[in-house]
């Protein structure tokens, strides 16, 4: 029996390398390339799969670098993305990359492998605020918070994707909560709300369940969620977050979070992505589990002692409270009620 010829762009990304570690188990079933923008990060993260994989380094917005791999291909896992918070900072870059990098990306495959099925990754940051309205559906209105960069390329590679000839799935992602460097972006979620994770090991489970569920999945759109038992408040997951990495209890002044505009909520529609394709494993407290195991008891000795540094280090990120005490309308108005 042939292998199914797989098309993964973004494997170095928190989500995308997870998927190839999955999917290099399956080599029997599976030939994989890997499309790549070559660096010391990712060149260091790929190098374990450099005899399992093809990997093909170019730029995804270079027609002849995605011309290379879009020959004969059945399936297209497309991850590679610039996110928050450099798509905020940098909105050219983002709008490049993921918009017209999808486009490039599309228009190969029409050209190349018209037939092949593609999985794409968009984001929960889709629907916009919603702690007023957390329950979120589907076909609820795409509003993106103001200034929400990387969410405005979601919705327009989205729309690219549709209307294009290929058969496709799009799955909308959660907050994706694993390797994760913390940033100024955790000052920009306001403490109420409703937060519903997602692993990178079930977030990756999905696509790769997903290879052989196409027929359930072709011209439709999901809500990718870890589900009722990955939900939390935002302040609990913080306070917990704290006292796993020997932090204590989070002590942050007044206004360091914002109040609105951001995004964030839990998906009423989950199930039924998980339904078809039995993907979660992890809960909230596996997942907390999985970081208590990471933070060791001297790295946690360690972070107690230079406690009060990293606090003023990390409140020195908050955009919110920097903006409150600067007195600038636009930015208050932007974060505060």
């Amino acid at each position: 029996m042939s292998k199914k010829e797989i098309l993964l762009t973004g494997a170095s990304g928190t989500v995308g390398l997870e998927v190839l570690k999955q999917l290099s188990k399956q080599l029997d079933k599976y030939s994989i390339t890997v499309f790549d923008k070559k660096s010391k990060k990712s060149y260091k993260k790929l190098k374990p799969f450099r005899n399992k994989v093809e990997i093909i380094w170019g730029d995804i917005i270079d027609n002849n670098d995605i011309e290379k791999v879009s020959h004969k291909k059945k399936i297209v896992i497309h991850l590679a993305a610039i996110i928050p918070p450099l798509a905020d900072k940098e909105p050219d870059l983002s709008w490049k990359i993921n918009v017209e990098g999808t486009k490039n990306l599309i228009e190969s495959l029409e050209k190349y492998s018209p037939n092949s099925f593609l999985l794409y990754s968009s984001s929960i940051s889709v629907y916009g605020d919603r702690l007023k309205i957390p329950w979120i559906k589907v076909g609820d209105s795409l509003i993106p918070s103001k200034d929400d960069e990387y969410a405005v390329t979601k919705i327009a590679a989205e729309k690219i994707i549709k209307n294009s000839k290929l058969d496709w799935t799009i799955f909308r992602l959660t907050a994706i909560m694993g390797e994760h460097k913390i940033s100024e972006l955790m000052f920009h979620m306001p403490l109420d709300t409703p937060l519903e994770i997602a692993t990178p090991e079930d977030t990756a489970r999905a696509f790769v369940n997903a290879l052989n569920k196409k027929e359930q999945l072709s011209k439709k759109i999901f809500n990718l969620g870890g589900g009722e038992k990955c939900r939390i408040k935002y302040k609990d997951f913080l306070d917990i977050s704290f006292k796993i990495a020997g932090l204590g209890k989070p002590d942050f002044p007044e206004k360091a979070f914002a109040e609105k505009n951001f995004h964030c909520g839990y998906y009423a529609d989950g199930d039924e992505l998980e339904n078809i394709l039995h993907f979660r494993k992890d809960t909230i407290k596996s997942y907390f589990e999985k970081q208590k195991e990471k933070s060791g008891h001297c790295q946690k000795f360690l972070t107690y002692i230079f406690k009060r540094f990293i606090i003023k280090q990390l409140i020195s990120k908050s955009e919110p409270l920097r903006s409150y005490l600067s007195k600038n309308i636009d930015s208050i108005q932007r974060f505060f009620n």
